[in-house]
């Protein structure tokens, strides 16, 4: 049976990882970190507690989870990472810990494809099944909810939320909340429409995409204020459950949709 544990890894004491976790060469895991079952740690990687890491999924090489967060106001808690199930995590990824000025943790769903150089900051909570392209980077207190997509360069400034099923094009730039099921893209970014092909191959109905395009043309095309606007939404929500999604996301929005 082939070796699990490269015996250059260094691994702490205080560490646990399931039997049948893999770890490759010169990775180094640090005290207070927890693996789940059939994890793959791939050569060079560092993991430092405390950090909970659930199962099925593949860390690449160079990669640094779980290190304390760039705040100047971290004054050395014991905040967390924690990273659920059947993730992939490429190379060069840097995850932070949460701060005690929230709720203290960062967090990463299920079924995430996390590709090369993203950097997740402090605080940020991302939803399951998104996608974040090489290179996008999260300020620290970012929600990406489920689905989402971000383009590769993709920024998002701090204490902003993108809603599910949004995508964003390469190179975006993002200071304000992005509700759901919208294309956004630019410097600052501003919407493009909807991302109905997203929606198509997550099984929506022509009907219900239907329904969500003239959400959006209430939300931004129709000349209504944003307060004229949620009651349009509220009334479309009555025929159509989707576009609850819109307002839920509206109704809770601090720093304001683009627009």
């Amino acid at each position: 049976m082939p070796i699990k544990i490269h015996p250059t890894a260094i691994i702490d004491p205080k560490a646990e990882l399931d039997s049948s976790v893999e770890v490759g060469a010169y990775s180094i895991i640090g005290a207070g970190v927890k693996v789940g079952a059939d994890t793959r740690i791939s050569s060079h990687v560092v993991l430092k507690g405390p950090t909970v890491i659930g199962k099925n999924n593949q860390i690449f090489q160079f990669s640094s989870l779980g290190e304390q967060p760039q705040d100047k106001k971290y004054a050395g808690e014991p905040t967390t990472l924690e990273v659920g199930d059947n993730n992939t995590i490429r190379e060069f990824c840097t995850f932070n810990r949460g701060t005690i000025q929230d709720q203290g943790k960062t967090s990463i769903g299920n079924d995430n494809w996390i590709m090369a150089y993203v950097h997740i900051a402090h605080d940020c909570a991302i939803g399951n099944n998104t996608i974040l392209a090489n290179n996008s980077s999260l300020a620290g207190h970012v929600d990406i909810h489920d689905y989402a997509i971000l383009g590769g360069f993709t920024l998002i400034h701090q204490f902003c939320k993108v809603g599910a099923h949004v995508i964003t094009a390469v190179g975006s730039v993002v200071f304000k909340d992005v509700p759901p099921y919208v294309t956004a893209s630019g410097y600052d970014a501003q919407p493009h429409g909807i991302n109905a092909e997203g929606l198509k191959r997550r099984g929506f109905t022509p009907i219900t995409i239907t329904q969500i395009k003239r959400a959006y043309k209430a939300l931004y095309r129709n000349s209504l204020t944003l307060e004229e606007a949620k009651l349009e939404l509220a009334e479309m929500q009555k025929s159509c459950a989707e576009i609850k999604l819109l307002t839920e996301f509206l109704s809770t929005s601090n720093r304001g949709i683009i627009r």
